[in-house]
């Protein structure tokens, strides 16, 4: 997320924000935030509201995610919202909301589902 320049956002138990700023290095031909940009965030959105509920000696990793961009990403900031929908004991589904952000306007622009693996005492490499 570093080398895009996503932010986590607020954090709450089975919730976490990503927050991307806009950044040529993010858009495409058209200046909107690239696919693969909101794809990205939406994974990690996911992926770390379901890691906030999984053991502190394991790590997440995902199984796979489905999206649906419905409009095109465009304005100052996107917002991922990632919500654990059903936490099982190995796998766990979660929900994904982005938004792009321009002013006081909120656009709805991505939605998607995910699954993802709790990986048990295997703690995350990089923590």
């Amino acid at each position: 997320m570093t080398l895009i320049g996503a932010e986590l956002g607020a954090v709450a138990p089975g919730r976490v924000e990503i927050v991307l700023p806009h950044a040529e290095k993010v858009t495409q031909q058209h200046g909107y935030f690239h696919g693969g940009s909101i794809g990205a965030i939406a994974d990690t959105a996911g992926g770390y509201a379901a890691f906030s509920l999984f053991p502190p000696d394991s790590t997440v990793l995902t199984v796979e995610y489905k999206i649906n961009i419905m409009a095109p990403g465009k304005g100052e900031r996107l917002v991922a919202v990632g919500e654990v929908t059903r936490a099982g004991r190995t796998l766990t589904v979660a929900k994904i909301e982005v938004y792009a952000e321009a002013g006081s306007t909120r656009t709805h622009c991505a939605t998607a589902t995910q699954t993802l693996m709790c990986l048990a005492g295997r703690p995350d490499a990089r923590a």
